[in-house]
């Protein structure tokens, strides 16, 4: 999925491609008005700022039929209203938390996926409205931090997830380190209540679930 990042500030811009393409994104890096209008909208999502140098993330949003959400240190209700108004997924300001970002990045992602409230791995699917998870009909019993793991690969079907983007997306909300060896764990249990095939593993990369 390829996101496009409107922002001026090199260092923010910085700090978010790594983090967004850690994540398995691809980025695509514009630093104004005119060259985001020039990149186009063939777009999974848009993060734009409100304020660039040639004028306002709104006249970048505009023309957008990409979803989109703003990340601004503009935080009226005025300019807030009018994002969503546009149509904006999301609206979070600065300074920001960058987990809760990534998780509202995914959050967007999810909604604009077309999967509506079901997500499908073979012959697994994941009812996200109810959080259960279904096998050949059957509802499979996962703790919190399996369905964690099983969402994290179905939101990024396809792609080659490290070790490191896998660890990065079970850490929970109290800052709860989870380590190598229980990542290793979960995998393990998770192949065996699902079916060994349903996560391959790519050796010197990472896991990938297709």
């Amino acid at each position: 999925m390829n996101i496009l990042l409107v922002e001026d500030d090199p260092a923010i811009a910085a700090g978010l491609i790594y983090a967004f393409e850690r994540e398995g994104y691809a980025v695509t890096h514009c630093g104004s008005v005119a060259a985001a209008n020039a990149a186009g909208d063939d777009f999974a999502l848009a993060v734009i700022d409100l304020g660039l140098p040639d004028g306002s993330g709104f006249d970048v949003a505009k023309p957008l039929t990409c979803p989109f959400l703003f990340l601004t240190a503009v935080d009226d209700e005025a300019n807030t209203v009018h994002g969503f108004d546009l149509g904006a997924d999301d609206y979070v300001t600065k300074p920001f938390r960058l987990r809760e970002l990534l998780a509202r990045v995914k959050s967007a992602l999810r909604r604009n996926s077309g999967a509506g409230d079901t997500l499908t791995l073979s012959d697994v699917s994941i009812d996200l409205k109810a959080s259960k998870v279904l096998r050949n009909g059957s509802e499979v019993d996962l703790t919190a931090l399996e369905y964690k793991l099983l969402l994290t690969f179905a939101l990024h079907k396809g792609q080659t997830l490290t070790r490191v983007q896998l660890l990065d997306a079970l850490w929970d909300n109290a800052g709860n380190f989870v380590e190598d060896n229980t990542l290793t764990v979960y995998v393990k249990r998770l192949r065996e209540k699902l079916g060994e095939d349903i996560i391959e593993t790519v050796r010197g990369l990472g896991y990938r679930c297709s």
